[in-house]
């Protein structure tokens, strides 16, 4: 059985980048655990910061519920500002050693949106310390990450290595993002997903719909 751990910067970014093979993943009686490292507050001008906050959050949890995944964890910090602080990077550290997965998920490095780029940096480097003997106030047993699979948003992923059909479970995904109602209102996030998860497949010899990641190796 494999133990998931995702970690999105926004509400959404999850089921955009790799929403069909978590909902492979747990249809196939794994585990998953999604982390939202910004409640996506600043994602919309037609509500208040702490409006959208509590929308976005009511709307991630209903997505997950439809990729079935339970096990939400939201950081709070602040959307467009996300930033490298001994808080944040321990409280990584702290999740990846309690919940022990044995695959990661991340945006991948050459993501264009900042957030992302950050949200990337930050897990590698919470995988890292994560695994070592150092740090005690983050838990007292180590792990080490077996799998490192980094996503593509905002930014396609040139090169990847990894490739899953998820022709199966495309339907599920699109579902899932549009419970992303806040997000969907000013962009078509569903139409563009549908079309590069489509030329993934295409391009690949997947299948009919793909997702695309570059698996990277934790250096401890």
């Amino acid at each position: 059985m494999e133990n998931l751990l995702v970690f999105a910067p926004h509400p959404d970014d999850d089921v955009i980048g790799c929403g069909g093979t978590i909902a492979r993943c747990v249809a196939q009686g794994n585990q998953a655990t999604i982390v939202y490292l910004t409640s996506g507050e600043s994602g919309s001008l037609s509500y208040s910061p702490a409006e959208l906050a509590r929308r976005r959050e009511e709307e991630a949890a209903r997505a997950a519920a439809l990729l079935g995944v339970k096990d939400l964890v939201f950081l709070h910090q602040p959307d467009g500002y996300i930033t490298w602080s001994q808080e944040l990077v321990e409280s990584l550290v702290s999740i990846i050693r309690s919940r022990q997965p044995s695959m990661v998920f991340l945006p991948h490095g050459g993501e264009e949106v900042r957030d992302h780029q950050q949200c990337s940096r930050l897990v590698l480097e919470a995988c890292k310390r994560a695994a070592g003997p150092w740090f005690p106030s983050c838990g007292k047993q180590s792990w080490s990450v077996n799998k490192v699979w980094a996503y593509e948003v905002w930014t396609p992923l040139s090169p990847y290595n990894m490739v899953v059909d998820i022709s199966d479970f495309m339907q599920l995904k699109l579902a899932a993002l549009r419970a992303h109602k806040s997000q969907l209102a000013d962009i078509a996030y569903d139409d563009a997903v549908q079309g590069l998860n489509r030329y993934r497949g295409i391009t690949s010899g997947a299948g009919r719909y793909a997702e695309c990641f570059q698996l990277l190796k934790t250096i401890i």
